[in-house]
């Protein structure tokens, strides 16, 4: 009888201890996903970077239809870039001077096995004929910003939306 208190004692102090030690991992108090060491909201990483895909692939668009070429350029990722020009402007280029984008928008956004993916629906116009397009961009982090890393015709079909 004379080890059970010596064990209880322990456990009590383990116990007590418990708390203590995973805020100091970081679990519990308020050093969560929700809160910033700034005191201000910080984004969970899943929607960070949907929300960063979208930017980037919004801004790209947003060049597309302004004819902006070195806009369009700086949203693609470096070792992509040269394809970027050489691809850009020619005859089926996405700042193919022949044609206009009266409306270009993002459709869905979910992560992938190379990084977020983004689809689109992008329309050209050729005079008074109209197209449209779905474009699907796959967006990766590289170091502390985003950046577009592939573009493919196609894209996913909106998931449906839960509403409580």
């Amino acid at each position: 009888m004379g080890l059970t208190h010596p064990r209880v004692a322990t456990g009590v102090v383990l116990l007590a201890l418990l708390p203590l030690a995973l805020t100091g991992c970081g679990l519990g108090g308020d050093d969560g996903p929700g809160a910033a060491s700034d005191g201000g909201p910080q984004r969970a990483p899943a929607e960070e970077a949907a929300a960063k895909s979208r930017e980037r692939v919004q801004a790209y668009l947003d060049a597309m239809a302004g004819k902006d070429v070195d806009a369009g350029r700086s949203q693609f990722c470096a070792p992509v870039q040269a394809a970027f020009d050489a691809a850009a402007t020619g005859p089926n280029g996405d700042f193919a001077d022949h044609f206009t984008v009266p409306q270009a928008t993002i459709t869905d956004v979910r992560s992938g096995p190379n990084g977020q993916e983004v689809s689109t629906s992008v329309t050209v116009a050729v005079g008074s004929r109209k197209a449209t397009q779905a474009l699907l961009f796959t967006v990766t982090r590289s170091g502390a910003d985003w950046c577009i890393s592939g573009e493919a015709p196609g894209g996913h079909t909106p998931e449906p939306s839960i509403t409580p």
